[in-house]
């Protein structure tokens, strides 16, 4: 037997014998496959054994932390869409309204299918393919809604002012969701940037960090500059985070090279990451006010307290969430569903503490507070009437909609939103003081 044989049948034993080893020293995974074995054998009835294998998944990973879990085949497709920013669908928003929970279209999405037919804010979608909507769960729904592009789907409404239900032949197209939001829509449905009667301010909302958030924000910033902007209100109130890489991108627009934009560290606090802005942003002396609120949560969180620290944004609005912690997103069964794992914690550049523990007090050090002077809290009636009047104001105007078919929306956000305001007396300062020499 050759020699080069003899040495790879003594490595594959090696191997094998730590592999044993390692089994010997930790058997919960036999003493799993144990039970799930025992149960499958006695219990009284038939069992799902993909269902007991999530289940157990989902206790164990639920001890870790809020922020670690399991996402079962059922969910890991959705989970991804959200990242990636598209999906296969008709281009509705929808939700449960009123006290019989009725399947409500909020606003569909410019140049979609839905958008295409005439599907207009405020129908009520009692049929999906023949099958009745009523009594079921919004996220069943959306499956239903959902599929691969080029496939039929037939859609029944009711819409105010008509005595018989409507059918919508659609198609299934390749859905865009736009993370990057402006104050309303153009006739085009595109975005408009600017706020009502202030030419010289921009105003944009970031609602999420996916993959195409930093791209969409440089066509926002874009936008803006050929409209002459000198100052920009940046909005993440309510935005609960996504993507590290996004958040690093779009703090990248705005601060110096070599500023440190964020920091992750391991469980022993070495550092594990640290992210350095490269010093090509286009907007790195554009005055910024940031928008956040007890809702803005993780990459939403490392954007604020960046800006902050640099001294590039002045914070208002209110105390943000406190989630400080990085998740890797693991593919299990092949990819049919993941494990979303706590794996580091992130730190401001100034090296203070983002995360909120569970024992963590208001005057302990989390999060990111708004500058002084600058902090404006609302109670939960204030709240609900501004996610209100900001959902009429979102809502996009079908092709063909009837005058009046659509809800009256106020001239200007102004009027509504008193954290709005706020920042754009703080930005109208900042645009008022005087340029400083150099």
């Amino acid at each position: 037997m050759p020699r080069r044989t003899l040495w790879l049948i003594f490595a594959v034993l090696v191997i094998s014998l730590a592999c044993y080893e390692r089994a010997d020293h930790n058997p919960y995974g036999r003493w799993f496959s144990e039970i799930l074995d025992t149960i499958d054998r006695y219990y009284v009835e038939p069992v799902d054994e993909q269902k007991l294998f999530e289940g157990a998944l989902d206790g164990m990973i639920g001890r870790l932390d809020d922020y670690s879990a399991f996402l079962p085949r059922s969910e890991a497709p959705e989970f991804e869409e959200a990242l990636d920013q598209e999906y296969g669908g008709i281009g509705v928003e929808v939700g449960l309204e009123g006290p019989q929970k009725q399947l409500t279209v909020m606003s569909p999405l410019a140049g979609t299918p839905a958008y295409k037919a005439g599907i207009l804010a405020g129908d009520k979608i009692v049929a999906i393919d023949g099958r009745g909507t009523a009594n079921l769960l919004l996220t069943e729904i959306k499956r239903m809604l959902r599929g691969k592009p080029g496939a039929a789907v037939a859609i029944t409404v009711r819409r105010t002012g008509h005595d018989e239900p409507l059918d919508f032949p659609l198609v299934r197209a390749r859905i865009q969701t736009d993370s990057v939001l402006g104050d309303v829509r153009q006739p085009d449905g595109s975005w408009n940037f600017l706020l009502p009667g202030e030419p010289q301010i921009g105003y944009v909302r970031l609602i999420a960090f996916g993959k195409t958030t930093a791209s969409e924000l440089e066509v926002a910033l874009k936008w803006l500059a050929d409209r002459k902007c000198r100052g920009l209100i940046l909005d993440m109130r309510n935005n609960p985070g996504g993507l590290l890489e996004a958040a690093n991108d779009v703090c990248d627009l705005f601060v110096p090279a070599g500023a440190v934009i964020v920091t992750t560290r391991w469980r022993d606090m070495r550092v594990r990451d640290r992210f350095v802005a490269s010093g090509n942003g286009a907007y790195q002396n554009l005055p910024l006010v940031v928008l956040v609120n007890d809702k803005s949560a993780s990459a939403s969180e490392i954007v604020a307290a960046c800006l902050q620290d640099h001294d590039r944004a002045t914070i208002v609005g209110e105390r943000t969430w406190g989630k400080g912690t990085v998740q890797n997103v693991i593919p299990l069964e092949g990819g049919r569903s993941l494990l979303k794992l706590t794996i580091a914690s992130y730190w401001r550049p100034s090296g203070k503490n983002i995360h909120r523990l569970s024992s963590s007090r208001e005057k302990d050090e989390w999060g990111v507070t708004p500058d002084a002077g600058c902090e404006l809290k609302l109670d939960e009636p204030q709240t609900a009437q501004l996610l209100e009047m900001r959902r009429k104001r979102d809502v996009a105007r079908a092709i063909g909609a009837a005058e009046g078919s659509q809800p009256p929306v106020a001239d200007s956000p102004l009027e509504f939103d008193r954290q709005l305001e706020r920042a754009v007396q703080v930005l109208q300062a900042k645009l008022a003081a005087p340029t400083k020499s150099a």
